[in-house]
């Protein structure tokens, strides 16, 4: 082996490393992204009633300001760490919750909702929002409980064939299939987006319809 030769397989083999140890990282910190998510959403009845408490309404009106910049950025935290689900073949070769690719589905799609209306004015769509944030917790939380940390206690029998078959590489024809629906619902969820912010744009609300 040459020098040249030696020298790219050490710079591959540091590029490979490097870049699980990314995603293992991004897929271990998304547990309490998740929850940070859910917590401020969960939050809007305190903060509500907090906000009512203020006597001065500049003070009401910023912490109901920084409330809801936190929680947003928190909601396009949750899709940035989550794009690794979109690539077939980081999920087939991580170990990766099985269904994380559809939970990250539900955060974009909440996402959405908010820039194509207001769930804070709609009970109907704040329950939406909240049905959609559950359902992508438990995407996300049960085959990485069930699955990724139980592999790394050694399950035996019908637990690990369970625990087997919610982790992306033990399971990669299914880890595929996840990874290309999510692509195809994320994919609709742009382009509403992008049509909306293209209408807008082209037809801006004047003042007086404000």
């Amino acid at each position: 082996m040459s020098v040249q030769d030696l020298t790219n397989a050490i710079v591959s083999g540091l590029q490979a490393g490097g870049e699980q140890f990314l995603e293992g990282t991004m897929a271990g910190a998304l547990p309490i992204i998740w929850l940070f998510i859910l917590a401020l959403h969960l939050a809007r009845p305190y903060m509500l009633q907090l906000v009512n408490k203020f006597t001065l309404r500049l003070g009401a009106d910023l912490l109901w300001l920084v409330y809801i910049a936190i929680r947003e950025v928190a909601l396009i935290i949750g899709v940035a760490a989550s794009f690794m689900f979109f690539f077939p073949d980081v999920v087939v070769t991580d170990a990766l919750p099985l269904t994380g690719g559809l939970a990250a589905s539900c955060v974009f799609a909440v996402l959405v909702i908010k820039l194509v209306s207001d769930p804070d004015n709609n009970p109907r769509l704040f329950d939406l929002t909240s049905v959609l944030l559950a359902a992508g917790a438990a995407l996300y939380f049960i085959p990485y409980i069930l699955g990724v940390q139980a592999n790394a206690i050694g399950l035996t029998g019908t637990w690990n064939a369970i625990s087997q078959f919610l982790v992306t590489n033990t399971n990669p024809i299914w880890a595929a299939g996840m990874t290309y629906g999510s692509i195809g619902i994320v994919s609709v969820l742009g382009a509403v987006a992008a049509y909306y912010s293209t209408r807008i744009a082209a037809h801006p609300v004047s003042e007086t319809e404000a």
